[in-house]
């Protein structure tokens, strides 16, 4: 049990919160569109559900629930065709966006504390991990409310919360053992640029539910949820001391969804007073489909465009979820054998920093989930050497920043960008016009196994108990697990789940024979007993939902939106 310090506040123009075990007002437009928790309120949850907050977010849902509906529907078509053995390609509709060269996106420019992002810490947005993040020497701070958080509904608010009262230089946090943390600076301009990431738009806020005009009522969206929540509450504040409403989005998987992101910022910023351009967004490339339309998602968010980020582990996933069905060459090794260097993944860095060079925007690097411990000082060695091999490798490419899990490795990631940007804020004018990258080289999967990498009875133990593991902290409410001397979030489960169920699909073997659903039971039984147990552990329960979605005749897209539906949705 932690006591966190915080400062209740009436928002300008909004009536004062709730008193405990009360409903907090029921969010409403002018049409007849309506948004309110499915459950009491506390102190805290009233402070972020304002009236006001709560009337910004039923006009979101308003304005964008049926397009974001319609999007993620053919979202589920397009990966089952691709899955049915249609290739992914460059659009020839939209060929005339990547043949002109005349068109920018807006950048760092006007957006202070975008302009040096060499080194990005991440993490979840709970008061420690806040404060924590904000005392680092990082550039930025991504303030993670997808992969890394479980989204608890008191995660949610107290995520919410504890943003809000850091960027008012107000945040403490004292544990029942006395220990107290506070920010080192109450200037924002002195800490890390904040860049939060809400949850994507394929999951759901329960706790929320909107009634539509039509009379329907369907549970919020959990990106619009936590957008909208951040922007309401901080938006005005974040210029006034200096700073921006920046956003990395999540999941996108064409630029018709990042078009809608740039609907949405517009009427927000429309809706709550602010210029157009003034938030700005970093774009994670993190899915197959998105591989081939990054210059179409810059073009569409331009005017709010600061970047793309190189997310390598749910590519990675996007990789195996899209092309399972088509056979054995399409089958990847280990999760631990594929590196980098794997020529169909060298092809996706090479390409995005490409672009976004050619556009004006930052490329930002992916993430190295070796951690240091400091208890261990062999795991710490060999985590800083991986961690160096792999920025050095990222700063040679072209990338502008890259990104870090642990306070620890900031040193040897700067190190590593400073050795080749010097006193440089980037290197925007590193043109990388020698990188070719075609259709053929993005979907190169067996050039994987061409390297000599296998498939192991070992890497069979390592996804299960991974997967398991991870599962079970998330339903515990951390969704950022330290996990054999590696950070693992959703990401990571995704490919060990993901990979298993690939794996049965196509009668791939080990040393130990084929991979079937009777031996990964049979392993997963291992793994259980295997656990050291203790009361609230949930390992029954992730057990549960990895054989659901591992084992199971049919591919759920999202592990995270099987164990949401079944035990967050309260």
């Amino acid at each position: 049990m932690t006591t966190l310090t915080t400062r209740p506040r009436p928002t300008p123009g909004t009536a004062p919160g709730t008193a405990p075990g009360l409903t907090p007002p029921v969010g409403r437009t002018p049409s007849g569109t309506t948004i309110a928790p499915t459950r009491r309120a506390t102190d805290r949850d009233a402070e972020i559900l304002t009236p006001a907050a709560l009337d910004f977010l039923a006009l979101l849902h308003e304005r964008f629930a049926d397009a974001q509906a319609e999007l993620l529907a053919a979202r589920a078509q397009r990966v089952r065709a691709i899955a049915d053995g249609e290739d992914p390609d460059f659009l020839p509709a939209t060929r005339p966006v990547r043949d002109d060269p005349s068109w920018r996106v807006a950048g760092s420019a006007g957006a202070p504390g975008l302009e040096d992002r060499r080194v990005e810490i991440t993490g979840p947005t709970d008061p420690k991990m806040t404060i924590n993040a904000l005392n680092s020497d990082a550039r930025v701070w991504l303030a993670d409310a997808e992969d890394a958080s479980a989204p608890t509904w008191e995660n949610v608010v107290g995520g919410q919360l504890a943003l809000r009262d850091a960027i008012r230089g107000e945040l403490e946090l004292t544990t029942d053992a006395g220990k107290r943390y506070a920010l080192r600076s109450r200037e924002l301009t002195d800490l890390p640029t904040i860049v939060f990431r809400p949850r994507g738009w394929h999951l759901p806020e329960a706790h929320l539910r909107v009634r539509h005009t039509d009379g329907s009522i369907t549970a919020a969206s959990g990106a619009l949820v936590d957008f909208g929540l951040y922007l309401f509450h901080n938006a005005a504040e974040l210029v006034a001391r200096g700073r921006g409403p920046y956003f990395y989005l999540p999941k996108l998987e064409g630029y018709r969804e990042a078009r809608l992101w740039n609907q949405v910022f517009e009427a927000a910023q429309d809706a709550l007073g602010l210029p157009r351009g003034t938030i700005r967004a970093t774009v994670l490339i993190e899915t197959l489909p998105a591989a081939f339309e990054m210059e179409e998602i810059l073009y569409e968010l331009r005017e709010h465009c600061a970047g793309l980020n190189a997310g390598r582990w749910d590519y990675l996933f996007s990789v195996i979820k899209c092309l399972r069905t088509r056979g054995t060459s399409y089958v990847l090794p280990d999760r631990n054998q594929v590196t980098m260097t794997a020529p169909f993944m060298q092809a996706y860095t090479e390409l995005l920093v490409a672009t976004c060079h050619r556009r004006g925007a930052h490329a930002i690097g992916g993430m190295s989930a070796f951690i240091p411990d400091r208890r261990r000082p062999d795991v710490t060695a060999r985590a800083l050497a991986k961690v160096a091999e792999d920025k050095r490798r990222e700063a040679g490419d072209g990338f502008d920043g890259t990104w870090v899990a642990h306070p620890d490795l900031i040193a040897t990631a700067r190190a590593e960008l400073d050795a080749v940007l010097g006193d440089r804020p980037h290197q925007l004018d590193r043109r990388r016009d020698d990188v070719q990258v075609g259709q053929a080289q993005l979907l190169d999967v067996a050039s994987a196994r061409r390297e000599g990498a296998t498939i192991t009875e070992c890497g069979l133990r390592a996804n299960v108990s991974v997967g398991v593991r991870y599962i079970a902290s998330w339903l515990r409410g951390t969704g950022a697990a330290a996990l054999d001397s590696l950070m693992e979030d959703a990401a990571t489960a995704e490919i060990s789940r993901s990979q298993v169920w690939q794996w049965v699909a196509t009668g791939t073997r080990t040393e130990h024979g084929e991979v079937t659903r009777e031996r990964v039971e049979t392993v997963l039984a291992e793994v259980l007993a295997g656990l050291e147990r203790f009361a609230g552990d949930r390992y029954d329960d992730a057990a549960a939902v990895f054989r659901e979605v591992a084992l199971g005749e049919d591919f759920p897209p999202f592990l995270t939106t099987v164990a949401y539906g079944r035990y967050l949705a309260d």
